[in-house]
């Protein structure tokens, strides 16, 4: 069932056109009728103009069809915005209101290509756009929003895909920002050597509930798109002081891989290392733990994503191995410092998985004899670190309090379910 269907007329100009436009309106809701015959979806008609270049006349014939459409059955909304970007994003907004994520979307042929891009840059595989073509008359004067967007062929020019790809960047750029950074840093490592920290939820444009407001990851089964995700990356890097252009985020993959940078690039990998300067290693975290590792003496450093799987499989100590053989770090100099994660209050696993963390140390499982015991990834983590050499004062586990506990600071899978928002743990050599 379709639960909204979109009409582009982001590409229209109302100049002279007054009977073209009341043509275009009606041959859309026509499809809207054939397509969704018992549906009542929402609809939205999208269109762009700085109204400087539309006649009076044009723009009160095109807001008196609108009403005149407005007046029957369906539900009518008219979205107009300065870009394509801002018209569409607006339209998003009020498709996450109604949880709306069935969309048909109404345009002409030749726009088919371009809103292709705007919407895999805008929207996730959360929405199922469904597409279907609005014929257009030679003499119905279909200009062209963005300079150069008029090929009628459904492959665009680099010239066309920057244009689009500045719209969006211009668009994401301007909207305000949901409160101020908070970054949380560790006094183990050293600043002078190393710029560090783990990100909290907020100083970002994410406006999702559970995605407010500094999400740093988009994916297929959630709401936030790339187009946010790299805003509120590009704006965090700008200020702590990385270069968001040598930005590398673990492909986290809940296992034990570690991708030393200069080789071949694993599909997959939950630590990365490097002795790179000027590069910004970083790993994810809801609930999983972000770690950074440093060496003050042989300036290598490393960051992995340790969930509970990650942490059996012995994430931890095979960064550590890896900065061991290929920069000849001593564990002896290596700090490690877990950033948030879930507390022991809050992770529970089924009774085979706790058995594996009760054999590493009967103290990283409570209740053990329960169906669900509570396990303590942290503590497992400094063990197996320990074990593995590296001295417990090198070693910072105390940076935060539970993630699930605390909504006002961060991101929670195990609290806000599938649609959750992630923040991260980012370091880098200083130049």
């Amino acid at each position: 069932m379709t639960d909204a269907v979109l009409i582009d007329l982001c590409s229209t100009e109302l100049n002279g056109k007054h009977n073209c436009i009341v043509a275009l309106l009606r041959r859309a809701m026509a499809i809207v009728g054939e397509q969704c015959p018992a549906e009542d979806p929402v609809v939205y008609i999208m269109y762009c103009h700085t109204f400087g270049c539309d006649t009076t006349d044009a723009r009160d014939v095109f807001l008196h069809t609108i009403r005149s459409l407005q007046g029957r059955r369906r539900r009518i909304e008219l979205v107009t915005k300065s870009s394509v970007a801002a018209t569409l994003y607006a339209v998003k907004q009020k498709l996450d209101e109604r949880n709306s994520s069935v969309i048909k979307l109404i345009l002409p042929l030749h726009r088919k290509a371009v809103m292709q891009v705007y919407i895999d840059c805008l929207f996730t595989k959360v929405y199922q756009v469904g597409y279907e073509i609005l014929c257009v008359d030679s003499g119905v004067g279909d200009g062209q929003h963005l300079a150069g967007l008029s090929d009628d062929s459904n492959s665009l020019t680099c010239q066309q895909l920057d244009l689009i790809n500045n719209d969006i960047r211009m668009h994401m750029g301007s909207l305000q920002a949901n409160g101020e950074f908070t970054i949380l840093k560790s006094s183990l490592i050293p600043d002078k050597i190393f710029m560090h920290g783990f990100s909290t939820r907020t100083g970002g444009i994410s406006y999702l509930p559970n995605l407010t407001s500094l999400n740093l990851y988009s994916s297929g089964n959630r709401r936030d798109p790339k187009a946010v995700t790299a805003e509120n990356l590009r704006r965090l890097a700008k200020a702590v002081g990385f270069n968001p252009e040598t930005f590398h985020l673990v492909k986290a993959g809940h296992a034990s891989d570690v991708w030393i940078m200069g080789k071949t690039e694993p599909d997959s990998y939950d630590g990365i290392v490097t002795n790179q300067r000027g590069v910004t290693l970083a790993a994810p975290g809801a609930d999983c733990t972000p770690l950074l590792f440093s060496d003050p003496v042989k300036k290598a450093y490393g960051a992995a994503h340790s969930g509970w799987k990650g942490t059996l499989l012995g994430i931890a100590m095979a960064t550590v191995n890896s900065m061991v053989n290929e920069f000849g770090c001593s564990v002896k100099d290596i700090l490690a410092v877990l950033g948030p994660s879930v507390g022991p209050c809050c992770l529970t696993l089924p009774k085979e998985e706790a058995s594996a963390f009760h054999a590493i140390d009967p103290n990283c499982v409570r209740l053990f004899e329960s169906p669900a015991p509570y396990v303590d990834i942290r503590k497992a983590t400094r063990i197996l670190l320990e074990r593995g050499g590296i001295p417990a004062e090198n070693i910072q586990d105390d940076l935060t309090l539970c993630t699930s506990c605390n909504p006002d600071l961060f991101f929670s899978r195990i609290r806000d379910g599938l649609d959750f928002g992630t923040q991260i743990g980012f370091i880098t050599l200083q130049n």
